[in-house]
């Protein structure tokens, strides 16, 4: 029971955490455009998801993880594991504790560099943006 209160103030926490950043005022021409949000989110899910299914019929071919141990046993390609993989290496480049190999490498990098690229993207054009009010003035 305390454990799920406590689990619930900390995600109250990082909800504050989180409006307090795209409520804050403290950059004159910043702003926050829901919709351009909404739009890296739905795109970074899409990729996530593509690069699943590809990791998912690379795995029909040949050995595309292994379990990063001196063993490093070749991991069962279910959806969930690949989802998992493919989730970790867009939103922080791996944890090292699944390791690409083969075909697979390749692809990972390209999706490491989307995940960095794509929200970078979005906060430059939201921190060089005009807001919707000054366009009008």
């Amino acid at each position: 029971m305390i454990s799920a209160i406590l689990i619930g103030l900390t995600i109250l926490f990082i909800a504050a955490n989180l409006y307090y950043f795209f409520t804050s005022k403290s950059y004159n021409k910043s702003y926050f455009d829901p919709a351009m949000f909404y739009k890296l989110f739905l795109v970074m899910l899409g990729v996530t998801f593509g690069f699943t299914l590809l990791y998912y019929f690379l795995s029909f071919n040949e050995v595309i993880l292994r379990i990063n141990d001196p063993k490093g046993e070749v991991v069962e390609p279910t959806f969930s594991d690949l989802l998992y993989f493919s989730g970790v290496t867009i939103l922080a480049v791996g944890y090292g504790d699944l390791v690409p190999v083969g075909s697979a490498r390749l692809f990972s990098l390209l999706q490491a560099g989307l995940g960095l690229l794509l929200p970078a993207a979005y906060f430059m054009k939201a921190l060089s943006g005009e807001s919707k009010e000054e366009s009008n003035e």
